[in-house]
């Protein structure tokens, strides 16, 4: 008779697809995590590429770093470095708001508060109209320098 072997359980992955972003962020593992905004990802996977250029000479660059970069560099609302640096201090003055938000409020670049808060709803309770609508034309500042 042949033996049966005991079968070993093992622990089920958390399935994707839980986070949220609505009027409360769940996020979940990525909680904590730091984020950045379109603007942000650019400056620092171009940076990467140069360096890595530099230091070989020829990098090898995949076709997929290739089209992230070019993508980035396409919908990126703020170019050079200063702007960014600029929009991430503007942004972070606002300890209510989550890493997620400030990443999406520098990627948005919404027009005003109405829009802002639609695509962000989990603004709606952290900042009153007139304000996200001051801070939201202080950041649109720095995007046609």
């Amino acid at each position: 008779m042949a033996s049966q072997h005991q079968q070993t359980a093992r622990t089920k992955p958390v399935p994707a697809g839980n986070e949220e972003a609505s009027s409360e962020l769940h996020l979940g593992e990525f909680q904590d995590v730091d984020t950045l905004s379109l603007s942000e990802a650019s400056l620092l996977l171009n940076a990467i590429s140069e360096n890595r250029r530099k230091g070989k000479g020829e990098a090898h660059e995949t076709e997929m770093l290739s089209k992230t970069i070019d993508y980035l560099d396409a919908f990126s609302r703020f170019k050079n470095k200063e702007n960014v640096e600029a929009v991430e201090r503007l942004l972070g003055a606002y300890p209510q708001f989550h890493k997620f938000e400030r990443a999406q409020l520098g990627s948005l670049c919404c027009d005003n508060a109405e829009e802002a808060k639609t695509l962000i709803p989990s603004l709606q309770d952290k900042i009153s109209d007139n304000e996200l609508d001051d801070l939201l034309n202080e950041v649109g500042k720095f995007m046609n320098q």
